[in-house]
């Protein structure tokens, strides 16, 4: 897979330079604005966000046809997001290695949500043998439902400190979003956590690559 740049004003690097450095770490626009400016280049913060909203769905695309293989082990949990003020919720998964199985941006925490999640990261991988989840009893729901409807045979076990691989992994994703200052709508914000999420993959050894690349390397090969 090319992703096409045709049409654009601004050349391949310098498109990718922005995205990356935006999902990559703790940085506002107008902080990527200003240091793709030092570089002599002028990109006014409002095009860095519509780079962000128009390639990121693309390199995920890429990412997930070269993502690797994740363990049967897996350990799910959610965390929080402020959009427009109001929190929504993000659901997460490791496995018992630490690699990323998956993540939904969900508006509400409840069964629906949670099954969705589940089922996306199961069509993105395979089913699970185990899923540890926190004694909230938030997302049994969910999995006695998966494995009724689809005969599926998860173990599901709710210990805490199995758990606190997948809390602390949150931080990561956190640590990023934090200096955003906010998202103003659910899309974008959206958009915003898959290109988090595919740096901090990358980051973990996640991309399949047949050559040794650092991760900023591995990151704009997505792109083709």
């Amino acid at each position: 897979m090319s992703i096409a740049f045709k049409g654009s004003h601004f050349e391949r690097d310098i498109i990718l330079w922005g995205v990356r450095w935006y999902v990559a770490y703790p940085l506002s626009y107008r902080q990527v604005e200003e240091m793709i400016g030092e570089r002599g280049v002028k990109v006014d913060h409002t095009t860095l966000h519509r780079w962000v909203f128009r390639y990121v769905p693309l390199l995920e695309k890429a990412f997930v046809d070269r993502k690797r293989p994740v363990g049967g082990s897996w350990r799910m949990d959610e965390t929080y997001i402020r959009i427009k003020g109001v929190w929504k919720y993000l659901y997460r998964a490791v496995d018992k290695a630490g690699a990323t199985v998956g993540f939904l941006l969900t508006a509400k925490r409840d069964r629906k949500a949670a099954l969705r999640f589940l089922c996306k990261a199961i069509t993105r991988h395979r089913v699970p043998k185990t899923i540890t989840i926190n004694k909230s009893g938030a997302n049994t729901a969910p999995i006695d439902s998966y494995n009724t409807e689809h005969d599926a045979g998860i173990k599901m076990r709710q210990v805490k400190y199995l758990n606190n691989l997948v809390e602390q992994d949150h931080r990561a994703i956190k640590q990023i979003t934090k200096p955003m200052l906010g998202f103003k709508n659910f899309w974008s914000a959206a958009t915003t956590i898959a290109g988090i999420e595919i740096m901090h993959m990358i980051r973990k050894g996640q991309l399949r690559s047949t050559a040794k690349l650092r991760p900023a390397q591995q990151f704009y090969s997505l792109a083709g």
